[in-house]
């Protein structure tokens, strides 16, 4: 035990200390990361009036795994589908404000005579806003109801994405200590490859292997076996050259596709808990008073740079992304301050000797000031927009009106071509990879052991091995879509789109013999004739075999059913929310989520006696009570402890009612994510419409299809609250609120 004596004693200290912090900060309704960085000051050797830490290299092996853990819990919240989910408007706002503060801190750096490594890292750590900090902040606020949190969130979620991207090619710069244009479209092809790989295998195995031994698991062996993938993940990036916190990252990403993907964030969270703890600890024991003394000077000017830089790059990315200025000038407010990834890249430049010593506590400070700012930058959001709209000339203010209109009502392009092109590319791009891979694998282990064969057998064996693992790929590669609906219809509906049909398979059917002969020729030294010839019989081989047919289907199925099946558990077990179409977002109307507590004085009272619309003008359009869901629920339903209750409304309306929950201690929760089974959608009254010269009473939308008109919008695109008594006219535009049966049904007569 004498041995372990200086471990146990730094882990005591460190974690009373911690305690101690995270409960007064939480008594100040202060964010906990702050509690953390003052306990590791408090811990280190800067601060004398306590007992200090005495091994500072067994905390920092332990934050290495808080690092781990954080991304791999991160990884588990982001699944591929919900990132695909954030919308137009999120990526040309992450993209601006990365590109922008990547470039205003590499400056600022430059300008105070710092190193390109050291200007370089500070750029990418001022890029990412803290989701924590935000996420606190907007509860602390009570602003979640609200429309632009949603849209700031998925900001969020596309920047942590990203931040794993910038930590990779940061790596990668710093190990070549060079910023040539061939080397990082290396590293980025590089990264894709491996990306595309390790999610297309990972998400076909690793729900086959939970499927089968799910009678198996209980809550220790999947926290065992989810930790075993991680952990394996980890040693696999950083085989392949990439850091240990983006394989924890592409592993948590992988499970969060699975049917046990919440199970295991339950499972995992207090271990992150604990181990993200110390991490942000040590990253309070690198304060340094003596050396934030002698740099005040350029925290106050990098603290000025994240605080305007966010403020106006955020601001300006969410207008060019077509929502309002008003809208725009909320997100950019709130994304003014650095958090948990600062602390992430830096300790990744401190770890690869890039950085100076300075950089570290320096960022620390800038990141506390922010953190604590962040509440007061996001009051102001609403006085700036208000000086704004006063001050704006009348042609600017007109401007930006036609420019969010005109954005709002542009649509996706779902012409068959674009569906059929772009489903030929993800499919082209995917059994590439997969070929590749399976080449280079069976050249390293495979084909070694079968050349032992004495004689042309081995070269023969060994050819036709790697060709026969091959071969299912490579035969979703060069056919695959040809039965498809969108190419049945450019076939069928005009003779000029087959040129280019054919030519779409000819080039994949090329790709794919292109291996087979490369295959080939590795192995024998025929004529190029031969070859070719022998190439060709066996791709036509490939193509017609019924055996490699149902191989390849099979394996296509399996991918698709374990990338759907969590999606079918939540439709079964959960809300459905569809996406929001993107003329929504230019109005004020939108869906929140509050929560009763088990003491609520509303429990059974109806809502016709609770009077929500009268008195709030919001309408209850869902509740949720442990697994009943009542949609459009009727005004004699009643309100019980624990119920979720889903609100239409606008911005003021929401709000007013959310503080007149607040004292009857009901809570908003989370912005809805991208699907529900309630959702807000168009239907337009038509010349042949039934509902033309009805009024909503008389179209009976609850009784006959338990759907509720939330508003009418008129042909000069105001939005008006429906009138019992006035009939629709042809143009109207009626926003339905039900389930997406319901809704269908409505909007198909």
């Amino acid at each position: 035990m004498s041995d372990l004596a200086p471990l146990l004693s730094d882990l005591a200290l460190i974690l009373i200390c911690a305690g101690l912090m995270t409960l007064i900060f939480k008594k100040l309704k202060q964010p906990l990361v702050l509690g953390y960085i003052v306990a590791g000051f408090l811990a280190s050797p800067h601060f004398s009036f306590l007992p200090s830490v005495t091994d500072g290299a067994n905390v920092h092996l332990w934050a290495d795994i808080g690092v781990i853990f954080l991304l791999f819990a991160l990884g588990l919240e982001f699944s591929i589908k919900k990132i695909l989910k954030v919308g137009g408007p999120a990526i040309i706002a992450a993209l601006t404000i990365i590109i922008g503060m990547i470039f205003l801190g590499f400056t600022v750096g430059k300008a105070s005579g710092w190193s390109r490594m050291d200007s370089i890292f500070l750029g990418g750590m001022i890029a990412m806003s803290s989701t924590t900090i935000i996420y606190k902040a907007f509860d602390d606020l009570g602003l979640r109801h609200q429309k632009f949190t949603g849209l700031v969130l998925s900001i969020l979620i596309l920047e942590d994405i990203l931040a794993v991207v910038l930590m990779v090619l940061l790596s990668t710069m710093a190990v070549s200590n060079s910023l040539e244009g061939g080397e990082m479209l290396r590293s980025i092809l590089k990264l894709a490859f491996f990306l595309v790989l390790w999610f297309v295998v990972g998400l076909f195995l690793i729900p086959l292997i939970l499927k089968h031994t799910r009678k198996l698991m209980n809550d220790e062996t999947l926290l065992v076996v989810a930790l075993g993938l991680c952990f394996g993940m980890v040693v696999i990036a950083a085989k392949t050259g990439f850091s240990a916190a983006f394989g924890a990252f592409i592993m948590g990403s992988i499970l969060a596709e699975t049917v046990e993907a919440e199970h295991i964030d339950h499972l995992v969270k207090p271990v992150k808990d604990l181990f993200g703890a110390i991490f942000f600890v040590s990253v309070g024991m690198m304060v340094d008073p003596a050396m934030i003394a002698a740099y005040w000077l350029p925290i106050l000017v990098i603290t000025l740079t994240v605080l305007f830089g966010q403020a106006t790059f955020a601001t300006l990315g969410v207008l060019l992304s077509g929502q309002p200025l008003k809208t725009a000038l909320q997100c950019g407010f709130s994304l003014t301050q650095i958090g948990e990834f600062a602390f992430i890249i830096a300790s990744l430049g401190v770890s690869l000797g890039v950085t100076s010593d300075f950089l570290y506590p320096v960022v620390v400070a800038v990141s506390v000031i922010t953190i604590f700012l962040t509440p007061y930058m996001i009051r102001l959001a609403d006085p700036v927009y208000n000086w704004l709209d006063r001050k704006l000339p009348e042609k600017a203010k007109a401007f930006l009106n036609r420019y969010n209109t005109g954005s709002a009502m542009v649509g996706a392009d779902s012409s068959d071509w674009k569906k059929y092109l772009l489903d030929i590319l993800k499919t082209t791009v995917v059994n590439l990879i997969l070929v590749i891979a399976i080449i280079a694998l069976s050249n390293r282990f495979l084909v070694p052991a079968i050349l032992g064969i004495p004689g042309v057998w081995g070269r023969i064996f060994s050819a036709a091995a790697v060709i026969l693992l091959i071969s299912p790929f490579l035969r979703t590669l060069m056919i695959h879509g040809l039965r498809s609906m969108p190419f049945m219809r450019l076939w069928h509906e005009n003779r000029v789109n087959r040129a280019p049909l054919v030519a779409s398979v000819v080039i994949r059917i090329l790709i794919g013999l292109g291996f087979v002969v490369a295959i080939l020729g590795h192995f024998f030294h025929f004529s190029v004739f031969l070859v070719s010839v022998l190439a060709l019989s066996l791709v036509a081989l490939i193509l017609t075999n019924r055996f490699l047919h149902r191989q390849s289907k099979r394996i296509e199925e399996t991918f698709n059913a374990n990338m759907r099946a969590r999606e079918e558990k939540a439709e079964a077990a959960a809300p459905k929310r569809s996406v929001i179409e993107s003329r929504l977002l230019s109005k004020d109307l939108h869906l929140a989520d509050f929560d009763l507590p088990g003491d609520t004085p509303l429990a059974g009272k109806s809502l016709m006696e609770l009077g929500f619309g009268q008195k709030y003008g919001v309408h209850v359009v869902s509740i949720h009570r442990g697994e009943v869901r009542i949609r459009i629920p009727s005004a004699h339903d009643c309100l019980y402890p624990q119920d979720r209750i889903r609100v239409i409304g606008n911005d003021a309306e929401l709000e007013a009612f959310a503080a007149a929950l607040e004292g009857h201690h009901a809570h908003s929760v989370a912005a809805p994510d991208a699907d529900e089974e309630v959702i807000l959608s168009l239907v337009k009254i038509g010349a042949t419409s039934p509902f033309l010269g009805q009024t909503v009473r008389d179209a009976g939308f609850r009784a006959n299809y338990h759907c509720l008109i939330a508003g009418v919008e008129g042909p000069d695109g105001a939005l008006h609250v429906p009138d019992a008594n006035v009939p629709f006219a042809e143009g109207d535009i009626l926003w339905v609120v039900g389930a997406k049966a319901d809704v269908d049904r409505i909007s198909a007569l």
